[in-house]
C-alpha cells in the first residue's frame, strides 16, 4: 500500500473505531481502581496492581503479537485480539461472584493481551497511510477518537456501580460488623456483571466485523529505504527506536498515573466519589484540546516535531506545580486545592507525545517495521511499572508528594525530543547525531 492511495480514507476511519475500543477499554480502569480499592479492601499499592494487570501485557505479548500478525496477517490478528478481550470481559462475571481480585486481574492482563494485539497492528496504520510530515495530525485523530471513549467510559460504567446514596454507605462500612459488611461488599462488586457482559458481547461483535471488513493488510517495505552504509540486523541497531521505545514507557506510564490517580487524589480533598468521578474526563477533555491544536497547527504553522518538544516541557512545569503549589479554589463547581487542575492540564500537555514519538522512532525502519511497531508497543508496560512506583510512595509519603515520579519521566522525554531521536549511532567516538535541529 503506498501513501498516495485515495482509499486511505476507509482504512483510517476503521482504525478510528478501533481507537475508540482502544479508549473505552483502556480509560474505564480510573474508575475500576479505587472500586476495586473500596471493594476489595486494598491499599492504594494493591489497588494500582489493576493497571499493573493490565498493562504488563504488553511486555509479555508484544512482540509475539508482531510475529502472530506477520504470519496471519493484520485483519485476522484485529479479530483475534477483539476476541481476547472479549474473552477477559467475561472472566468479570465469576470474578464479582466470587470476589475475587486476583480473577479480575486475570480478567484485566486477558483484555490487555487483546488490546496489545490490537495496538501492534493499529499503530503502524496510523504512521503509514499518509505523508511523514503529518503523521502527527493523523494520530492526533486516532487520539481524539481514543479520548472521547475515555471520557464517556467512566461515565457509562459510573452509572452501573455508582448508585446515589453510596457516598454514605461508603463512609458507614467501616463501622459495620462483619457478616453485614461482606453483605455490602458483595452487593457492590457484582455490580460489574451487566455491563462487563455487554461489554463481552460487543467486542465479540466487533472482531467479526474486522474480519469482513474492507480494511487491507499492511506490506512492508523491502528494507531498501534504510540509510545507506548501514546494514542493521538487530533492532538494537537502530538507536532512535529503541531510545524511543523507552520514551513510550515513560510518556504512558507518567498519563496513567494522571488519570488513574486523580479520583483518590480528588478524595484526599474531602470530594465524594460521585463528585471525584469526573476528574479524569476533565484530563481526557483538556487532552482533546491538544489534539485539536495539533492538528490545526501541525505541519503548517509547527513541525510534529517541535509540538513534541513543547509538549514536553509543559509536562514538566504542570509536574512541578503539582509538588509546589497549594490554595483552595472554585472552579466549575468544585472546591479543591489548585494542584489538581495542574493535573488536569497534564492531559494538555501530553496530547501530542505521542503522536511526535512514533513517526521519529519508527522512521527509516524498513523491512524491521512491524518489529519496530511492536518494541514501542512493549514500551506501554510503563502503563503498569509506573503506578505501582506511584501507589508504593503514596502509602508511604503522600498521595501529592508521590507526584516527585513524574519529574524524571518528563526530563527523559524532554531529553528524546531534543536530542534522543537524532542518535545514529550508540558508540562514542563517532557522530551520533543527524538531521536538524
Amino acid at each position: 500500500m503506498t501513501n498516495t492511495k485515495p482509499n486511505n480514507i476507509i482504512p483510517l476511519a476503521i482504525i478510528c473505531v478501533v481507537f475508540f475500543v482502544f479508549g473505552f477499554a483502556t480509560w474505564v480502569n480510573a474508575v475500576l481502581i479505587p472500586y476495586f480499592k473500596l471493594a476489595c479492601e486494598l491499599s492504594n499499592f494493591q489497588s494500582y496492581l489493576v493497571a499493573f494487570a493490565f498493562y504488563i501485557s504488553y511486555l509479555v505479548i508484544s512482540v509475539p503479537a508482531a510475529y502472530l500478525l506477520k504470519k496471519i496477517g493484520f485483519k485476522k490478528g484485529m479479530m483475534i485480539g477483539f476476541w481476547i478481550m472479549a474473552a477477559g470481559a467475561a472472566v468479570f462475571v465469576p470474578a464479582a461472584m466470587s470476589r475475587s481480585y486476583y480473577l479480575f486481574l486475570a480478567g484485566l492482563f486477558t483484555i490487555g493481551t487483546g488490546l496489545a494485539l490490537l495496538q501492534t497492528a493499529a499503530n503502524p496504520y496510523v504512521t503509514i497511510l499518509g505523508a511523514q510530515e503529518r503523521a502527527a495530525q493523523r494520530i492526533s485523530i486516532m487520539g481524539i477518537c481514543n479520548k472521547t471513549a475515555g471520557i464517556i467510559a467512566p461515565l457509562i460504567l459510573a452509572v452501573f456501580i455508582i448508585k446515589p446514596g453510596d457516598s454514605e454507605l461508603m463512609k458507614a462500612i467501616p463501622n459495620m460488623d462483619l457478616a453485614h459488611k461482606e453483605q455490602v461488599l458483595n452487593e457492590l462488586i457484582q455490580r460489574v456483571i451487566v455491563p462487563y457482559s455487554v461489554v463481552a458481547v460487543v467486542l465479540t461483535l466487533l472482531g467479526i466485523l474486522i474480519r469482513f471488513s474492507p480494511l487491507p493488510d499492511i506490506e512492508e517495505p523491502a528494507g531498501d529505504d534504510i540509510e545507506e552504509g548501514r546494514e542493521q540486523t538487530k533492532l538494537t541497531h537502530f538507536p532512535h527506536l529503541m531510545l524511543g521505545a523507552v520514551a513510550i514507557f515513560f510518556h504512558v506510564g507518567s498519563q496513567v498515573i494522571a488519570i488513574d490517580s486523580i479520583i483518590p487524589y480528588a478524595q484526599s480533598m474531602g470530594l465524594s466519589l460521585p463528585e471525584a468521578k469526573v476528574f479524569p474526563s476533565y484530563i481526557l477533555f483538556t487532552t482533546i484540546c491538544g489534539y485539536l491544536l495539533g492538528i490545526s497547527l501541525i505541519p503548517k504553522v509547527i513541525s510534529q516535531r517541535t509540538a513534541l518538544r513543547i509538549c514536553t516541557v509543559l509536562g514538566l512545569v504542570f509536574s512541578m506545580l503539582i509538588l509546589s503549589t497549594k490554595g483552595w479554589v472554585t472552579f466549575i463547581g468544585h472546591r479543591t486545592d489548585v494542584s489538581i487542575w495542574f493535573m488536569v492540564m497534564l492531559g494538555f500537555a501530553n496530547s501530542m507525545i505521542w503522536a511526535g514519538i512514533w513517526p521519529l522512532a519508527l522512521n527509516n525502519l524498513g523491512k524491521y517495521l512491524k518489529l519496530g511497531a511492536s518494541l514501542l508497543i512493549m514500551g506501554l508496560c510503563g502503563n503498569a511499572i509506573l503506578p505501582l512506583i506511584y501507589g508504593h510512595f503514596a502509602d508511604q509519603l503522600g498521595l501529592r508528594e508521590a507526584y516527585w515520579v513524574l519529574l524524571p519521566c518528563y526530563l527523559y522525554l524532554i531529553f528524546y525530543a531534543f536530542r534522543g531521536h537524532k542518535v545514529k549511532r550508540w558508540s562514542l567516538y563517532k557522530r551520533n547525531y543527524h538531521g536538524t535541529i
